[in-house]
């Protein structure tokens, strides 16, 4: 593993201390994200679970909603989990938010009730191996809609599709930051990895991009 890469996640609100002691265990840099303008130094992003109208009510002002749009068409990598799953879709039932629209998904927020609904469970996950994972639901949403180049990559018993890939994206319904089982984090990594990034950017995209 490359551990010159630079992780970011976005730390607005949520889960987003769990997920850089994630990624540090994982031998990588991690840092918290709390401008548009940090993404520039980053090789990947992951926006973390949380409340996903606080969240996305914050990244408006900011301008993290429009940055991530720009930055998604050239196919950086991003990682979202339950709140950052939402975000990251094309639409999402009973939000009143605007998302980032990179990943052609549509979700329903709360699909398995309150926090007192909340629950673990053991997740068959084909692409990191045989053994299953410990996958932790809160307040989780579910995948309700994938356009044909997402790929499906874990559902419940019940066929809820609740992790899935589209590229350079990765979404995933539960907290794979709250378990000590690393191998979700290092699927991203992988991804990351994986990407070659246009280093001929334009001076209007940088300029979009508030550099």
């Amino acid at each position: 593993m490359n551990t010159r890469k630079k992780i970011g996640v976005l730390a607005l609100q949520g889960a987003f201390t769990e997920h850089i002691a994630s990624l540090q265990k994982l031998g990588v840099e991690a840092a918290a994200i709390r401008l548009p303008q940090a993404l520039e130094s980053l090789d990947g992003l992951i926006i973390p679970g949380g409340e996903s109208t606080t969240i996305g009510r914050l990244m408006l002002p900011y301008g993290f909603v429009k940055a991530l749009r720009i930055l998604s068409q050239d196919g950086f990598p991003m990682f979202g989990t339950c709140a950052g799953m939402i975000l990251l879709s094309k639409g999402a039932l009973d939000l009143d938010v605007e998302t980032i629209g990179a990943m052609d998904i549509k979700v329903r927020r709360n699909a398995f009730g309150r926090q007192v609904d909340s629950f673990e469970t053991l997740l068959p996950v084909p692409a990191l191996g045989e053994v299953p994972f410990p996958a932790v639901f809160i307040r989780a949403p579910v995948i309700v809609e994938t356009g044909p180049g997402v790929e499906i990559l874990a559902s419940l018993p019940d066929g809820a599709p609740v992790a899935a890939r589209q590229g350079n994206l990765l979404v995933s319904a539960f907290h794979p930051e709250l378990t000590s089982d690393l191998r979700f984090h290092a699927y991203f990594l992988d991804i990351v990895s994986a990407y070659a990034p246009n280093v001929i950017a334009s001076e209007a995209k940088q300029s979009e991009l508030g550099t």
